[in-house]
């Protein structure tokens, strides 16, 4: 991991073997995150290159997408960060050009970028995946014998009467909040604490507890074997980390990564979320009918909502975040719903990013709901 991540990724890393998958990791950044307060007037973000040193070819690139984009790369040619940057003695040294590897992917981001500006309208159509798919070379013709082509689907007998009409956007997020118990006893959530483990893709697990009250205030406590407790909480106005190397003061991006999953809110009352929703289809997951909703947050973010037919539970979440060089997914599995106190509330979670340290599973063996929560144990420890 890099310098620049937080002893508490550090050691959730660490403990759960994931290994950084970067090509350039430099700081620790979530573009992904929705805004931790409320503010008159945003701040503008400053570029990556008014952040880093030796920035050649993502100039213009807001600061908070670097690690993101960087990810991306990695994970589209299947490499980690010492694929192009180099380390010493377990010292990175980003700003480097030791490695040809680091020349060759600055051509390459160029020729992705120079493809999109003049065949797709700056859109970015073309990426990295596009031709690496995994690997660090591309497939430059077919592989011999071909494979066999699949059979054309027979036309399905034509149907007497028409078919019945698709739901609404509205009437799909309604049906929603019915299955998971309703407006009132959504208005009634006020806090929540919750118990289980944090679950890696190795299998590896640790203790998790997560305490919340309101929509701002949360205390995240991540128990390791080798480095002891690990808590970070946020008051509402300030976002801070304790551990056996002290406390110390939360970036507004970690603040964000720590609200998000699972936040009080977000993942329950979905309406307000969006400037505009509309149906997108009747896919399946998992062998399961789902109803699919593409919508725009009131940030600018695209995502899309899967509703289980059947069940009217919410069963995934993707986002979409556009960058110069691809479009960066990340997606959230909810699975194992049970009722609490008159919800219905996922017990299994699971998040998807091209970052592996935040690819995790959170697996919950107990909720409770609307419980007293002392509001000093969301406050800076002195």
């Amino acid at each position: 991991m890099s310098d620049h991540s937080s002893p508490f990724l550090r050691a959730t890393a660490i403990v759960l073997s994931i290994t950084c998958v970067l090509v350039v990791l430099v700081a620790r950044t979530r573009a992904q995150n929705p805004p931790v307060a409320s503010q008159t007037t945003a701040p503008t973000e400053k570029t990556v290159e008014q952040v880093h040193t030796n920035i050649q070819v993502l100039k213009g690139l807001p600061a908070s997408q670097l690690n993101p984009v960087m990810n991306y790369m990695a994970a589209s040619l299947g490499v980690r960060c010492n694929y192009c940057h180099v380390n010493k003695g377990g010292n990175w040294d980003y700003a480097s050009d030791e490695k040809g590897e680091k020349k060759s992917a600055r051509e390459m981001i160029t020729m992705v970028m120079g493809i999109n500006k003049n065949s797709f309208k700056g859109n970015p159509e073309v990426s990295c995946y596009t031709c690496h798919r995994g690997r660090t070379s591309v497939a430059h013709t077919l592989s011999m014998p071909l494979p066999t082509p699949e059979p054309r689907p027979s036309q399905a007998p034509a149907t007497s009467g028409s078919a019945p009409a698709n739901p609404t956007a509205d009437q799909i997020l309604e049906k929603y909040y019915q299955a998971i118990g309703g407006s009132a006893a959504i208005d009634k959530l006020k806090s929540r604490v919750m118990k289980g483990t944090l679950v890696a893709n190795n299998g590896n697990e640790l203790g998790y507890e997560l305490d919340q009250s309101g929509p701002d205030s949360v205390l995240a406590i991540l128990t390791t074997p080798q480095a002891g407790l690990f808590e970070r909480g946020f008051d509402g106005t300030i976002g801070w980390e304790k551990s056996s190397r002290g406390i110390r003061d939360l970036s507004a991006e970690e603040i964000g990564y720590l609200r998000r999953y699972p936040a009080l809110y977000t993942d329950i009352k979905l309406k307000e979320q969006f400037s505009r929703i509309s149906f997108g289809g009747k896919p399946k997951i998992d062998g399961r009918d789902v109803y699919a909703l593409r919508a725009t947050t009131t940030g600018g973010k695209r995502e899309q909502l899967f509703f289980d037919v059947e069940t009217g539970l919410l069963v995934r979440r993707t986002t979409s975040t556009t960058t110069l060089i691809g479009t960066i997914p990340e997606q959230v599995d909810f699975s194992d719903y049970r009722d609490v106190d008159g919800l219905k509330l996922p017990f299994t979670i699971r998040v998807s990013t091209v970052d592996p340290t935040y690819s995790v599973v959170r697996k919950f063996t107990e909720i409770k709901l609307n419980v007293p929560v002392d509001p000093k144990r969301f406050t800076k420890p002195a």
